[in-house]
């Protein structure tokens, strides 16, 4: 086998890929995500969790009282979230109806000392962005007076409660759980699966467009000829994905032992592009090639985080600088996956070059 046959249809696909629009909106994709990874962490976070997005809000709301004057109306104007206003109840709901407050409070005439609760009536607009902020700022009020309400009638405890010691929240650990468990792995492994999905539309479409037998004439050999295209997506992996990491470095997040990282990338990327040469070595029909590896990518994919060590828990504890020696043994095994799928690939490439000669 020839580096410089390799290198000429390396290069080849590297010229056919400008015309890939599917797989240029793929990366274009990637890219706004790795440039915009600042702005995306806060509107995904705060899908599963709206008090992570209430910490960026810095507007006065407008929100009305009515009912009886307590506690929770001090609490109110001493907030620097809100704009208090006073007016009747029904004032204040035609108000929220107009967008002209955010929230409507009434509270009732029931003294803190009395035996019924406090029922406390809260109107917010329903399925609207804003009320949820509010609702999340309002909470912290309303858990201030009802622990004021607790210490008030705390002679009718017939029990002492069990106090709790609750570490206090760090903080950041939706952006913690975004950044390095989600946006990092999908970032750099997504170039991965890619690649391997374009390996199987490099070698499907020499036998589609009928031009396997011109190159076969060439002194470029069949195996040379696969070990090429193999080569060209292999080196999209690691300059797509340096390319991500140098972006979410650039947005500020800080990313350790980022040549590992692409270490690992690199080698976990050759297992998948050598299974979708095998897949598409073998049915020599895209549609086919494409469906039969996707579904065993998912098994695939699957199987490896049911693994403790799974490539994924590795990347992340990789770029937050907590991975060990166990790294290494990973990386091994990957290693002598991509050296059996290299024979195998190499060996089913060389049966196909004799039945193409004898045939």
């Amino acid at each position: 086998m020839k580096s410089r046959h390799l290198s000429i249809i390396a290069k080849k696909e590297f010229r056919g890929l400008l015309s890939e629009r599917t797989i240029l909106l793929a990366v274009l994709l990637q890219l706004f995500v790795a440039l915009f990874s600042s702005f995306l962490m806060v509107g995904l976070t705060s899908m599963y969790d709206l008090a992570s997005l209430s910490k960026y809000s810095h507007f006065r709301y407008n929100v009305g009282y009515a009912g009886n004057d307590s506690q929770v109306l001090s609490y109110l104007y001493a907030s620097p979230d809100f704009r208090v206003y006073r007016m009747d109840l029904s004032t204040g709901v035609a108000a929220l109806k107009e967008r002209k407050l955010a929230a409507m409070i009434w509270v009732p005439d029931t003294s803190p000392d009395a035996q019924e609760p406090v029922k406390i009536t809260l109107y917010t607009l329903q399925n609207d962005l804003q009320s949820a902020i509010v609702d999340v700022k309002l909470k912290d009020i309303f858990l201030r007076y009802e622990k004021d309400l607790r210490q008030v009638r705390a002679d009718r405890l017939s029990e002492q409660p069990m106090p709790l010691e609750i570490p206090p929240s760090r903080g950041a650990g939706e952006f913690f759980e975004f950044v390095y468990g989600l946006l990092i792995p999908l970032l750099v492994f997504m170039p991965a699966i890619i690649a391997s999905a374009l390996i199987i539309d490099l070698i499907t479409e020499e036998y589609q467009h009928d031009t396997l037998e011109t190159l076969v004439s060439t002194p470029v050999t069949f195996s040379e000829m696969v070990w090429g295209k193999i080569l060209a997506c292999e080196v999209l992996v690691p300059v797509q994905a340096g390319i991500w990491l140098l972006l979410l470095m650039v947005n500020g997040i800080a990313i350790q032992n980022a040549g590992l990282i692409l270490l690992h990338v690199t080698v976990s990327s050759m297992v998948l592009i050598l299974l979708g040469a095998l897949t598409a070595l073998h049915y020599r029909e895209r549609t086919a090639a494409q469906f039969i590896f996707s579904t065993a990518l998912v098994v695939v994919i699957l199987f490896s985080l049911a693994l403790p060590s799974n490539p994924m828990n590795l990347l992340t504890r990789l770029s937050v600088g907590m991975a060990g020696t166990e790294q290494w043994l990973v990386l091994a095994v990957v290693a002598g996956v991509v050296v059996l799928l290299a024979y195998a690939t190499q060996r089913y490439a060389e049966r196909i070059s004799r039945i193409n000669h004898t045939g």
